[in-house]
């Protein structure tokens, strides 16, 4: 098991970078209660931000723009994309990855590869 790290969610926000020792992105938890907003606007030097919404709704403003967003809804902020979030008002639970822009080479498909003759289950 030397190549499984597992972290749990605590709190409103749990950060799991250093926690499952991650290198090529960041990725937070976050829940956020009715009618809450994060305090600031902000933007990333190098970093797009992908936001799967798992539960609840709110709303994303970017550059400008308020959209709304809820359960079931991926949405994409490239680094520069000046942003802040407001949960709807039963709240919103949503996944943040953070990974440096142009930097992903290969996924799923290209990057996978078969262990022959090995059985997992």
């Amino acid at each position: 098991m030397a190549q499984l790290k597992t972290a749990n969610f605590t709190g409103p926000r749990t950060e799991l970078h250093d926690a499952l020792g991650l290198t090529g992105c960041e990725a937070s938890y976050n829940v956020m209660a009715g009618g809450a907003a994060v305090p600031f606007v902000h933007a990333h030097k190098q970093n797009e931000e992908l936001y799967l919404v798992i539960a609840g709704s709110g709303e994303v403003y970017v550059d400008g723009e308020i959209t709304p967003v809820k359960e079931g809804q991926a949405f994409a902020i490239p680094p520069e994309g000046h942003r802040c979030l407001k949960a709807g008002p039963n709240g919103m639970t949503y996944i943040c990855i953070q990974a440096k822009k142009g930097s992903l080479e290969s996924y799923t498909m290209t990057d996978g590869v078969m262990c022959e003759g090995e059985k997992a289950f």
